[in-house]
């Protein structure tokens, strides 16, 4: 499943826009992929029914990532890693563990954003970016996502063992804001596994996933943000 993005700004306003949208569609691929059974022949229809019949199995998700981010601003790629935890209906939390602590929580309509070593703490109302989040995974249907996507499904020889799920927006609205979204699904532990952003300025973003747990307990001190 797909979103539609707000513009982003050139102001501070616009990072966290792309952050929120970020942090939010790591979750809500995760939830909608997770315990998917891959086809003999995989189309996109295919694993988004699946996938929906499934979902609603999914209560909480946690997981370890690595995250790249490439821009010509940079000299290098930025890799972060750190853990992610997801409960239902509206709590995602991303501990940055190097090469800065850091934390991106988001509770219902409110992310916070913690960065203890740069001295950043801010707190945003997201209620705009969760509403089109909302609508567009889940009040969505094969349909209306080809209408507004080229969507192809193939297997990756990069990625062994995984289904390659690549979308790129065909409306204007949604190329202001993102120019590509690849998703891969491992075939052995039925997961997303990885996913992609690639913004229309070139600058993208990888999110890896491993040791991937659906529904653990979960301590609800996890989801707090450094103060």
């Amino acid at each position: 499943a797909y979103v539609t993005i707000p513009r982003v700004s050139p102001r501070g306003d616009g990072t966290r826009v792309r952050i929120a949208f970020s942090v939010m569609t790591i979750a809500c691929v995760v939830q909608l992929t997770a315990q998917t059974k891959a086809p003999a022949a995989p189309s996109f229809e295919s694993i988004y029914e699946r996938g929906v019949q499934m979902n609603s199995t999914l209560k909480t998700l946690t997981a370890r990532f690595t995250e790249t981010t490439t821009s010509e601003l940079l000299t290098r790629p930025l890799i972060p890693h750190g853990t992610i935890a997801v409960e239902r209906p509206s709590r995602i939390v991303l501990h940055y563990q190097d090469p800065d602590a850091r934390d991106v929580l988001i509770d219902g309509d409110l992310l916070t954003m913690s960065w203890p070593a740069r001295r950043i703490r801010e707190v945003t109302n997201i209620a705009t970016i969760n509403r089109r989040i909302q609508r567009y995974f889940v009040e969505t249907s094969p349909e209306r996502l080809r209408d507004s996507f080229n969507i192809a499904v193939q297997t990756d020889h990069d990625r062994p063992r995984s289904i390659r799920l690549s979308m790129v927006p065909r409306r204007k609205q949604i190329r202001e804001g993102l120019s590509g979204l690849d998703l891969w699904i491992d075939e052995t532990s039925l997961m997303l596994s990885a996913m992609k952003m690639t913004f229309p300025n070139g600058d993208t973003k990888l999110m890896v996933l491993d040791e991937v747990v659906p529904n653990p307990p979960i301590d609800p001190s996890v989801f707090s943000a450094a103060k």
